[in-house]
């Protein structure tokens, strides 16, 4: 008959020993998670621009708040340049996923649409070839995207948009409102979609608002009830400064309990004296 032998006592140098290699063990997971967090902040950095241009008449201004959870790697993204027409583009998107994947998808589209929107004047002709193309690279992944194109000059703002959360403008006179964009599916969903351009005429002076999800939707907070309240906050602030507005909807985003990471482009016009 086999007898189970009783446990032999640890003794305190063994104790010692395992308390120093789990300590170590411990101490490597820590410095290996800080490592992987200081790469994806930096690859979030260089994912987004590092200054949005400035007009005459105009203010531009952006946020990020990466994810509440996991790596600080998010598919928000935002940009703004200036098209060899001397018009202003601007766009705001949300890559499906959080991951190093989706970073390089992101930044996928951001370098697509600058060289598209170099030649192609139409942001719904911007959007298909950016579609199109990412299809081409068959990564699987998907976004939501708004495009705008303002001419500085006449005011004329003419958008396209892709599955992306509404915009949301707001007067100094106390008007506001939410764009209603027809728009078209994602990217990288369906090859050959169109999408719908809107043209509106900036009046002004005002904001022009554009958010990605994570602003007005939240576990338990409808993203109707976040555009309204972002809506208000935009025209509470319609009169202020582009970094002090970008600043206050991102506070306004904590209320949402989303998860998600969160993205903000403003851009105030009729900030100096101007056409419109």
């Amino acid at each position: 008959m086999n007898r189970r032998r009783p446990p032999r006592a640890a003794s305190a140098g063994e104790l010692l020993t395992t308390l120093q290699q789990l300590t170590s063990r411990a101490r490597r997971e820590v410095e290996l998670h800080q490592a992987r967090v200081e790469l994806a902040e930096a690859l979030q950095r260089e994912m987004l621009p590092p200054a949005l241009p400035a007009l005459p008449g105009l203010q531009t201004a952006a946020r990020y708040m990466p994810a509440r959870s996991g790596l600080d790697i998010g598919g928000d993204w935002y940009d703004g340049f200036v098209l060899p027409d001397g018009a202003l583009a601007l766009a705001i998107g949300d890559v499906q996923g959080h991951d190093v994947e989706a970073a390089a998808f992101m930044g996928q589209i951001r370098i697509a649409m600058r060289a598209i929107a170099a030649t192609a004047a139409d942001p719904g002709e911007v959007m298909g070839r950016t579609n199109d193309l990412l299809l081409s690279v068959n990564s699987g992944l998907f976004a939501t995207c708004t495009f705008v194109r303002l001419d500085p000059v006449s005011g004329e703002l003419h958008s396209a948009r892709a599955g992306h959360v509404a915009a949301v403008w707001a007067t100094t006179d106390g008007q506001y409102g939410c764009t209603t964009d027809e728009g078209g599916l994602p990217l990288g969903i369906q090859a050959g979609e169109r999408y719908p351009v809107t043209r509106r005429r900036l009046t002004g002076p005002g904001a022009f608002v554009l958010v990605t999800d994570g602003v007005v939707e939240g576990p338990s907070f409808p993203v109707d009830e976040g555009l309204d309240a972002l809506m208000r906050l935009v025209a509470s602030r319609a009169a202020g400064d582009a970094d002090e507005l970008a600043d206050a909807v991102l506070r306004a985003a904590e209320r949402t309990g989303h998860q998600d990471d969160a993205a903000v482009l403003v851009l105030r016009h009729g900030t100096v004296p101007g056409p419109w």
